[in-house]
């Protein structure tokens, strides 16, 4: 292949984008790139710039030639692109803010992608991912779409079903981390360990084996999962997966349950599981102003300082406190294996098809595949436990819902989806919270416009 490549970052004003910038470079003798174009809105424009100079040099100093483009004009960036990655925040750190704040103020889980504020994430980003894809069915009708803008699951889900676009992958860091967690509890080199996954985003399971063929997932459960402790020798054998799960607090399982389960959670189980335990700890954020989200925002204003400084040019090791950690190997390797065919047996959100038999065909999972020039070849799960079974399948109507109202900007629809979700109390509550965070974010909610101007008509 002689072709050289052409990437697009949109929200490539993002503090992650040296993360990425670092796993192209790493990959330089794999990827033939020639430029790459990061775009933004205006206002993120003045973040591009200090991130996107930054990119210039990381680029210079790896030796490279590859152009590097910024810009605020998304059509014109998306000319002719060969893979699309998208990393975007609507309404940007100030949203997510609103999305843990308010639903605490009530009493119920804030959280960026689960419960109430993970739903009003999907309602202000599925409609923008979805003009993204007009935009690229007419500008580079060939392109990949890498999506790690979250919900991730959800956004690829909209993309599929309601952009009527196949060549669409969604990835999570997620997976990265509980493998070099099994790593870690087994004591093996994770190259060394077989991993399967599935489930949803944010809502998988996964087990392991080692390289003579025996299940290790019991073991694994014992030794990480069953008490703060244990996870905590687990991430010792390596240093950034610490910052990986900053977004989560740490807080035991109950172990009689892990154990009963006989597939490992992933660490947003939690707020299913042990949610009592997982509420109070933010209660306690949220009273003290400290929220994730809070903190995050704290963490992005002193990394945006670090980067306006000439003379740096690598990946800042600050960066990991940003949670994003394992970023790069995700986003990187999946076009790496693309573009070359690798075969590389990575964890995506992509279409089911039949590789989960409790779901229907053609909903979007996140399960073990095998990456290929035609995209993940999904790996079959089977069938799951009836103690699973009911939350999965309870968990992607959910996600259907949720993406049906972000679409058609349907009051009772978006009523509906808050009432399916487990961590949202059904009745009063459910729909105060609702109302309150459809007013605080209705510049970026055009399609519940309507919806809005009556809520607060009646406000007044």
């Amino acid at each position: 292949m002689n072709k050289k490549i052409k990437i697009v970052t949109i929200g490539g004003g993002s503090s992650y984008t040296p993360e990425l910038m670092e796993g192209f470079i790493k990959r330089k003798d794999h990827l033939p790139i020639k430029e790459i174009w990061l775009v933004d809105i205006e206002a993120g424009k003045e973040k591009l710039e200090i991130v996107g100079n930054l990119a210039k040099r990381m680029v210079k100093a790896a030796g490279l030639d590859w152009e590097i483009h910024l810009t605020l004009d998304r059509r014109e960036a998306l000319k002719d692109a060969d893979f699309v990655t998208t990393q975007f925040r609507v309404g940007l750190l100030d949203a997510r803010i609103k999305d843990e704040r308010i639903p605490l103020s009530h009493g119920i889980l804030g959280q960026e992608t689960n419960g109430a504020g993970g739903m009003l994430k999907a309602f202000r980003t599925i409609p923008v991912i979805l003009d993204i894809v007009e935009d690229m069915k007419e500008l580079c009708p060939n392109a990949w779409l890498v999506n790690f803008t979250n919900p991730s699951g959800m956004v690829t889900e909209a993309v599929m079903r309601y952009g009527n676009w196949n060549k669409v992958v969604g990835l999570c860091n997620v997976p990265i981390l509980c493998r070099k967690i099994a790593a870690g509890a087994l004591k093996e080199n994770e190259e060394d360990l077989f991993f399967r996954f599935g489930g949803l985003n944010h809502f998988h399971w996964h087990r392991v084996w080692d390289k003579a063929g025996k299940e290790k997932t019991k073991e694994v459960l014992e030794t990480a999962y069953t008490s703060v402790e244990n996870m905590k020798n687990a991430l010792k054998s390596f240093t950034s997966a610490n910052s990986g799960v900053q977004n989560i607090p740490n807080i035991s399982f109950l172990p009689e349950q892990i154990l009963n389960l006989g597939i490992i959670p992933c660490m947003y189980h939690r707020y299913y599981y042990i949610t009592d335990d997982m509420l109070k700890e933010e209660l306690e954020a949220f009273a003290k102003g400290e929220t994730r989200a809070e903190l995050v925002k704290r963490t992005e204003a002193e990394l945006f300082e670090l980067y306006k400084d000439p003379n740096l040019s690598i990946k800042p090791p600050q960066l990991e406190k940003r949670g994003g950690a394992f970023y790069s190997d995700a986003a990187c390797e999946l076009i790496n294996s693309i573009y070359n065919d690798k075969r590389t047996h990575m964890v995506v959100s992509t279409r089911n098809n039949g590789a989960i038999s409790d779901l229907p065909d053609d909903v979007v999972v996140e399960v073990s595949s095998i990456i290929t020039s035609g995209g993940p070849v999904p790996i079959s799960w089977g069938s799951f436990e009836p103690s699973s079974r009911g939350l999965l399948q309870l968990m992607k109507d959910m996600e259907l819902t949720t993406i049906k109202a972000a679409v058609t900007g349907d009051y009772g629809t978006a009523q509906q989806a808050f009432t399916i979700n487990p961590l949202v109390p059904s009745g009063k509550i459910a729909k105060t919270v609702l109302d309150e965070l459809l007013i605080a974010h209705k510049e970026h909610l055009p399609q519940f416009k309507e919806t809005i101007d009556c809520l607060e008509a009646k406000n007044s």
